[in-house]
């Protein structure tokens, strides 16, 4: 949907849903009428929800290619593994960024403790696009926990930087192309700036109310922002909003299931080596897998 020329949002995509029983997903990217905002080539909701005592989340192993894993845990945790043998436990306001490059196969379950106990559930995964020249990379994992993450503080707002460089500093989260992310509480009456520096920027509510000089923001939609134009967020009775964008793509990339790439060939070959169990395992949670699916997956480009 686009909005009308004068005003600071160039297009809002609405996500399209998924219920998994427990809880539910919106996927706001990709999408028809747009793949990527910056580096950002996938954009999730999980939840929230409230699971029941031995409910719990099972994400079982799968590969990735040609792109890195951002998870942001709004409420709830989850232990992350890969075949690098990285084993971390992620909790509200920590960041966990596994760069998947020439390919990796990750898990994401619940821990024992909130297995057992049940609780709350709330997260943002997301999947940024390696740049041209470093789509093989070798892969990699990084925490940082929230300790680390600057926020910054005033008029009703407060704002935590996720990744890269917004309102004077800098989080120490790795990039590969020109990144900004960020998560944004206002308060009753708060406002924020929300400078153009990016080449491309989205708001997405989280909850509350929220506009952008002066044009409401419908919660749960992902708002493309029109290049160029600085412009500030408010909220009248208090809000929770993600920040996200970067540097624009020279050349498309194209998105089949969890494979990233701006080669089509490229992403056969990992279908290929995933049926035939030729990427790498992780060490400790290897007794089952996500199988290719056939056909045409939920993630999906549409170039």
């Amino acid at each position: 949907m686009t909005s009308p020329p004068s005003g600071p949002v160039l297009e809002t995509l609405i996500p399209s849903s998924h219920d998994l029983g427990d809880f539910t997903v919106r996927r706001s990217l990709p999408a028809k009428a747009r793949t990527m905002v910056g580096p950002f080539v996938f954009y999730d909701e999980a939840g929230p929800a409230t699971l029941a005592p031995s409910k719990g989340i099972d994400v079982r192993p799968h590969p990735h290619i040609g792109l890195a894993t951002v998870t942001y845990m709004l409420k709830g945790a989850f232990v992350h593994r890969d075949s690098l043998g990285s084993t971390q436990l992620i909790e509200p306001g920590a960041i966990n960024l596994m760069t998947a490059g020439r390919g990796i196969v990750h898990s994401e379950r619940s821990p024992d403790d909130a297995r057992a106990a049940g609780g709350d559930l709330w997260a943002i995964q997301t999947w940024l696009a390696l740049p041209d020249g470093q789509e093989e990379r070798d892969p990699a994992f990084e925490h940082v926990p929230q300790t680390r993450l600057p926020v910054i503080a005033g008029d009703g707002a407060q704002a935590r930087i996720i990744m890269g460089t917004l309102w004077g500093e800098t989080a120490p989260v790795t990039t590969y192309a020109g990144t900004i992310y960020a998560d944004i509480a206002l308060e009753p009456g708060g406002a924020i700036p929300i400078d153009a520096l990016a080449d491309e920027r989205a708001l997405y509510v989280l909850s509350g109310d929220a506009s952008l000089n002066g044009d409401a923001l419908a919660p749960g939609a992902l708002h493309v922002l029109r290049p160029g134009v600085a412009a500030t967020l408010r909220s009248q009775y208090g809000a929770r909003v993600m920040l996200c964008g970067g540097e624009a793509f020279a050349t498309p990339r194209h998105v089949w299931w969890n494979f990233v790439s701006s080669s089509k060939d490229r992403i056969v070959q990992a279908r290929q080596d995933w049926e035939a169990m030729r990427f790498p395992l992780i060490p400790d949670d290897n007794l089952e897998y996500i199988p290719l699916p056939h056909g045409r997956p939920k993630t999906v480009s549409y170039p």
